[in-house]
């Protein structure tokens, strides 16, 4: 292989090198063994749209919002005893009944949300604007690289094999790496952590505590509104696939679809 293919390449890894340290960071020690709220863990688990969804159950534990016609979600009276921001901004948001979809992109949601997502920032459990474009515009040019080594060296080239093996495989890289989540190693962790801690029961009966139910749902996504909240899920249009049946969805107990039970 001629050696100017081989400096190509060598940049291409370099560039793929300093992104995985950009897409790398530390998180602050907290000093407690308590968990970031619900909201805080949902928002690192499946981003906005799982960050407002369990500040919807909080409120409909409160019969603050209830299911609204066509799969959209309606308040139903004030927001409680909360002063949750993110809470608070979904309930302001609506002023009419929305699908979830347009729920999150409301500005009163956006807002709260986004003071959330900079709270975890500045915690360490997600990456900062700046590292992830730097380290996206890196990856981005991984590809660029090995193309343009491949055509300054010509078809000369007496391995070709062995430069289309590691150029390819530094540009698979780079396309894989972006779609890794925005949540730090430190918060993968803190998420699988609670996972084994507070394992998805098998019936809702086993649970009483309104917090946990809130929990469950920030951890567990579609299977845990599936397993707690059944109506007010499929009617509100909260899961991402209501008309699938979902491998990992737990079994229900019996009559569970007559009514969500309020913790």
């Amino acid at each position: 292989m001629p050696t100017g293919m081989w400096w190509f390449i060598g940049a291409a890894c370099g560039q793929l090198l300093v992104a995985a340290v950009l897409l790398r960071t530390r998180s602050r020690e907290s000093g407690t063994d308590d968990p970031p709220p619900p909201q805080a863990l949902a928002l690192l688990r499946g981003g906005r749209r799982a960050a407002v969804t369990v500040a919807l159950v909080a409120l409909h534990q409160r019969g603050a919002v209830a299911a609204g016609r066509k799969h959209t979600i309606r308040a139903n009276g004030g927001p409680g005893r909360t002063r949750d921001p993110v809470q608070l901004g979904v309930h302001g948001a609506l002023h009419r009944a929305f699908p979830l979809r347009d729920l999150v992109l409301r500005p009163e949601a956006r807002r709260a949300v986004d003071a959330l997502r900079g709270e975890l920032r500045g915690a360490g459990l997600l990456l900062r604007p700046a590292r992830l474009w730097a380290a996206r515009a890196l990856l981005g040019g991984v590809p660029l690289t090995v193309a343009a080594g491949a055509y300054a060296t010509g078809g000369s080239d007496a391995d070709p094999v062995v430069a289309l093996v590691a150029g390819a495989s530094a540009a698979l890289l780079a396309l894989l790496l972006p779609r890794l989540p925005q949540a730090t190693p430190a918060a993968q962790h803190l998420l699988a952590g609670l996972r084994e801690r507070y394992p998805l029961p098998a019936h809702r009966r086993e649970v009483t505590d309104g917090w946990l139910v809130q929990l469950y749902v920030a951890l567990y996504g579609d299977p845990a509104l599936a397993l707690f909240l059944p109506r007010f899920s499929r009617d509100g249009g909260l899961l991402d696939r209501p008309g699938e049946a979902d491998g990992n969805r737990p079994p229900e107990d019996r009559g569970a679809d007559s009514g969500d039970g309020r913790c």
